[in-house]
């Protein structure tokens, strides 16, 4: 059985511990603007002015359809779609 602390590349070679220590090291040397990497976003970003909402809804089979063969039809997601309804009933931006 393999040793648990026995670290490989993705090809398969196995990485002694010095080969670790210099990759910790190179890493450690490289000169990283912290700045830009706290400024950095992660996660999905942002739809509208805040943090949307997940609203479960019921559609029935044959509205799902038209959603989804909608969304195909202009390379769309449902949910862009859905959306996108929405926004056209209530004549909102």
């Amino acid at each position: 059985m393999t040793d648990p602390t026995t670290r490989r590349t993705r090809s398969g070679r196995t990485l002694t511990d010095e080969d670790i220590e210099a990759l910790a090291t190179e890493v450690a040397e490289k000169d990283y603007d912290v700045d830009v990497l706290k400024t950095r976003r992660r996660g999905r970003p942002p739809m509208g002015s805040g943090p949307a909402d997940v609203v479960p809804v019921r559609i029935d089979p044959e509205l799902l359809a038209a959603i989804e063969s909608r969304a195909e039809a202009d390379h769309a997601t449902t949910s862009e779609i859905i959306r996108e309804a929405i926004r056209r009933f209530l004549d909102v931006a």
